[in-house]
């Protein structure tokens, strides 16, 4: 009889191979705790719109933002990024585009220019009366869009919209609002109108711009890989009008997404390759220091700025330092060299380099001051639990004579766990006035543990003492 070879089971390596691959699959399925769609869809809808109380809570927001940046906090920046609810209408303009729900589109874009509008005015009348006019470093880092800024802005929207959809929700959401940074740009944009410098409005409206384009087109993929079910339209003309309007619009916010993020790449790409050049082409020159250095592109014009100090670096060095550029992807870019302190020195801004000299002498004496500080908090508190242990052994010593009547004196040894505040040994030294027996030993042991409120107690018996 002959077998039928096409019945032969998989080898056992083939099957653990489909199992491991299953188990991945399980993993990864974002459809395992899938809330309803159209509860959703609801619940997205139902946080679009800003009126009444959504509205103040947004004024307050920017209000507490705006002084976080003034005073540059973070902690108060972190807490007005948590009330704001701004990220309703961009989630409910991305699932427009995804369901088809032109409606949806219009209310979100309405709800979010009105939301715009209030937050940018609310900003500018507080920078405008505020008595702190000095940008600070918080502030600063709002008004240059960078590819990560872009990045941040889509992973931020695409877990927004998959926690969104889970039955369980979580804290997804705030966290996302923290990431994406979308309250301190508007601030930031305020303060530019508030302070007269449209330079600062302009770079902090173009990353918040970036911010809401992207977390809308992550919001937007996410709906179409869940599959979340697309408006029904009774009217055929209506639908395929809806079609055409929701395609362009689409279009329209897609197209410009892809050229931003070329274009942010493409400058990110230079300030690294320009920070590489500095340090290994400028940064080797023998006795000279870079003190300052500086990538500006301005009217599309690229300039790499260093200042340096030491030896007077020569012409022809300096054009053998400019031929070297190409090879570090920067062709096109200037080099333009500032000298000071040199025994042949050119004319340099003499204000300019003593304000980077004494920045980097405060940034260094700070941390040197900051390490300092933190050895004296170590070695404070260390001596405090020696004191303590001082003191405490001076109230032991007379409590001992009248609980353990044959002990004559008892001194604390701690170690260093104990006075740092980690469980350690307590080693406590014991002279008794005659021989003591093991369960006396065993109750004196546990009382000092107590007594103590140290978890390891070892007792050395001084017998030998005269």
């Amino acid at each position: 009889m002959q077998m039928n070879r096409n019945t032969e089971t998989p080898p056992p390596s083939t099957e653990k191979k489909q199992q491991f691959v299953d188990y991945i699959k399980s993993l990864l399925d974002m459809k395992q705790e899938k809330e309803n769609d159209y509860q959703t869809i609801d619940l997205i809808k139902a946080d679009v719109d800003f009126r009444g109380t959504k509205l103040w809570v947004l004024i307050c927001a920017i209000f507490i933002a705006s002084l976080g940046l003034n005073v540059n906090s973070t902690a108060v920046i972190i807490g007005a990024m948590l009330i704001s609810p701004l990220m309703g209408p961009i989630i409910g303009f991305g699932l427009g585009l995804g369901i088809l729900d032109f409606e949806l589109v219009k209310r979100s874009l309405r709800n979010l220019g009105l939301a715009t509008l209030f937050s940018i005015l609310t900003a500018t009348a507080f920078f405008f009366i505020s008595p702190i006019g000095q940008e600070q470093s918080e502030l600063l880092a709002r008004t240059q869009p960078t590819i990560y800024d872009v990045l941040i802005a889509f992973f931020g929207g695409a877990a927004g919209i998959i926690a969104g959809s889970t039955k369980s929700k979580g804290n997804v959401i705030p966290g996302v609002a923290i990431a994406t940074a979308l309250m301190p740009p508007l601030c930031t944009a305020g303060f530019g109108l508030g302070t007269g410098q449209l330079t600062y409005f302009f770079g902090a409206f173009y990353l918040y711009i970036i911010n809401s384009v992207f977390i809308a087109l992550a919001t937007f993929l996410i709906v179409r890989l869940l599959k979340f079910p697309r408006k029904v339209f009774l009217n055929k003309q209506r639908e395929q009008k809806v079609r055409r309007l929701i395609t362009i619009i689409a279009i329209c916010t897609i197209a410009p997404s892809i050229c931003l993020s070329y274009r942010l790449f493409r400058n990110n790409l230079l300030e690294e390759n320009a920070h590489r050049y500095v340090r290994e082409v400028v940064g080797v020159i023998p006795n000279t220091q870079v003190i300052r250095e500086q990538f500006s592109k301005e009217a599309g014009r690229n300039q790499i700025e260093v200042v340096l100090i030491g030896s007077t670096v020569s012409a022809a060095q300096i054009d053998s330092l400019r031929m070297k550029l190409p090879s570090y992807g920067l062709s096109g870019v200037e080099l333009a060299v500032k000298q000071g302190f040199g025994y042949e020195q050119e004319e340099t801004d003499v204000n300019e380099l003593k304000s980077v000299l004494l920045k980097d002498l405060y940034d260094n004496s700070d941390k040197i001051i900051r390490n300092q500080q933190r050895q004296i908090d170590s070695l404070s508190q260390q001596l405090n639990f020696y004191n303590r242990f001082a003191s405490m052994e001076r109230e032991i010593d007379q409590e001992l004579r009248v609980i353990f009547p044959a002990v004559g004196s008892a001194m604390l040894v701690p170690s260093a766990g104990v006075t740092q505040g980690r469980d350690s040994i307590l080693l406590v030294v014991v002279r008794p006035k005659e021989r003591m027996s093991q369960s006396d030993m065993n109750k004196l042991s546990s009382w000092m543990a107590t007594r103590t409120k140290t978890k390891t107690v070892r007792l050395i018996i001084d017998n030998n003492h005269k």
